[in-house]
């Protein structure tokens, strides 16, 4: 395959030579999508030429030129489910978990979600702009571009809105790509103990419309593992989610084969997360709605889980793996997308190729965007990468020393370490 262009390196605004490529768009070759020693052209934010550099001579280069020596050129990495914009830590929690107090006795003294709720709650969005920052940072500083934030700890109108407009607003203070989620059935807030339809009437007929009028949500993550809503009443919440116009997830069987996956399959759901305990009958019914399963290493490691998700199964009914970091203050306080592939290789036994494409490819693919993300293809947002790295299979493999020699957003270099 020695050239794939549709424009000439010439006229391209900036160009890499001597690069490999994990494309992750044609497996052919590997499972990498490797082509090695080429040079890859961008032309307004898209790539535009990928050649072979047997075929390169100097008088087809444009003045901007980059020599990635040798090293390799992957997609940006997608961290396709996080919760990092919320108020306070539960660094105290931790302490009291590990001297053995479960998660619901701490949850009946205001500990657990409630706290982070209050926290959150009496935060401005320039108080939790300031804290989401470091960890969209930290992330950025691994090769992610591209991040996806829920909502879900305000358990009101004014604060989940409050949580999506400062989620959209951070890629405003940092080169980043945010896509945000209104997260529901997460809890039941203080105000509404012992009226669990008052508030799913308030999600249903407020929260819901006030999301979409606004335009502060491209999906709605539904949590099938909140035990304090009826069959009824998640049934409503998913019909109203369904009706939205926005494209529906769902946090399921984290803890418990609870039939969640079925539940968010059958209304289509575009994923579904965690997923510990899912059932072979409900990885088939994933398959048939081609959903997305997103693997959530982290919590796993965090929350010390004796279950893994069943990655057989989900190989064999050809079910697209996302990994994510889930960071989060209460089962994820990990904003790094590498120890999650790392822990995915680890703990789930994904191959190395398995563990980038499901930060890259996949991960697009749960967040509905792989038409022009995650992969590198003519026509393609370039949303790239550069490592200094003799295989791909290296960035799951060692942590500490960060590789990262350049993240490129839409054809720009917005951090160069070169």
């Amino acid at each position: 395959m020695a050239e794939l262009q549709t424009q000439s390196l010439k006229i391209c605004d900036q160009v890499w030579i001597n690069v490999n490529l994990a494309t992750f768009s044609n497996t052919a070759v590997d499972q990498y999508g490797s082509l090695r020693n080429y040079a890859l052209g961008i032309k307004n934010g898209l790539v535009a030429c990928i050649t072979s550099m047997s075929s390169v001579t100097a008088t087809q280069l444009p003045f901007n030129v980059i020599d990635g020596h040798n090293g390799w050129i992957t997609p940006g990495l997608i961290d396709c489910h996080t919760h990092l914009v919320f108020g306070g830590h539960r660094a105290q929690e931790f302490e009291l978990r590990l001297r053995g107090i479960p998660y619901q006795q701490l949850l009946h003294q205001g500990g657990g979600i409630l706290a982070t709720t209050r926290a959150t709650r009496i935060r401005s969005q320039e108080q939790l702009i300031k804290s989401a920052l470091p960890r969209i940072k930290a992330l950025a500083l691994e090769g992610t571009t591209c991040i996806e934030v829920k909502s879900g700890y305000g358990l009101n109108i004014e604060d989940e809105m409050k949580m999506l407009k400062v989620a959209q607003n951070l890629s405003n203070h940092y080169p980043i790509k945010i896509m945000s989620t209104l997260l529901i059935a997460n809890t039941i807030p203080p105000e509404y103990a012992g009226r669990v339809d008052g508030y799913v009437d308030m999600i249903c007929d407020e929260l819901i419309p006030s999301v979409v009028s606004e335009k502060l949500a491209s999906a709605i993550d539904i949590n099938c593992d909140c035990t304090t809503f009826s069959r009824q009443q998640r049934q409503r919440l998913f019909e109203t989610a369904a009706e939205s116009g926005l494209m529906l997830k769902a946090h399921a069987e984290q803890y418990s084969c609870n039939g969640g996956a079925s539940f968010a399959s059958f209304y289509g759901a575009h994923s579904c997360d965690h997923l510990e305990y899912i059932s072979e009958e409900g990885v088939e019914d994933m398959a048939k709605a081609k959903a997305i399963a997103v693997l959530l290493p982290g919590t796993h490691y965090f929350m010390q889980s004796k279950h893994c998700p069943p990655v057989e199964l989900f190989r064999k009914h050809h079910i697209p793996m996302a990994i994510a970091s889930d960071t989060n203050p209460g089962t994820s306080p990990l904003a790094s997308i590498r120890l999650m592939m790392n822990m995915s290789c680890i703990f789930f036994r994904l191959t190395p190729a398995e563990a980038l494409a499901g930060a890259t490819i996949n991960a697009a693919k749960a967040l509905g965007i792989d038409s022009q993300y995650g992969s590198i293809a003519i026509g393609k947002t370039a949303d790239l990468c550069l490592w200094e790295i003799d295989h791909p299979n290296e960035l799951p493999y060692q942590l500490g020393h960060c590789p990262l020699k350049q993240r490129i957003i839409a054809g720009s270099i917005v951090d160069d370490y070169q």
